[in-house]
């Protein structure tokens, strides 16, 4: 049976990425060598959304108070690269990476699937 997920995010900066999730957001890790930081993960859902499009695949961090969390990363020197938009599935931002990339992070409005 599947008992897990691994997320890959591609970065042009992998290490100044690594270093923002082990120091910013303070997530756990383990070193799989040679600082090749491994990261745990928070409980996570997944979602199926239709598209005509070419696929892709989305990460988006969730948090309980949005406004709240925002103020804790921009003491922290977060960016965030879009203004705050309420969604009829809850509120979205996003947040810049030091490797340049964009990481969406959202306040759910809608039911959990792990509580």
């Amino acid at each position: 049976m599947i008992n897990g997920a691994h997320v890959v995010i591609y970065s042009s900066d992998a290490e100044a990425d690594r270093a923002f999730f082990r120091d910013v957001l303070g997530m756990p890790s383990v070193d799989a060598g040679r600082g090749w930081l491994i990261f745990q993960a928070p409980p996570a859902e997944i979602a199926f959304h239709p598209t005509s499009s070419v696929h892709s695949h989305e990460l988006m961090l969730m948090c309980e108070d949005l406004m709240g969390t925002m103020a804790e990363l921009q003491a922290k020197g977060v960016e965030f690269t879009r203004p705050v938009e309420q969604l009829n599935w809850g509120l979205l931002t996003g947040l810049r990476l030091p490797g340049g990339g964009d990481l969406a992070l959202y306040e759910p409005s809608h039911p959990r699937a792990n509580g």
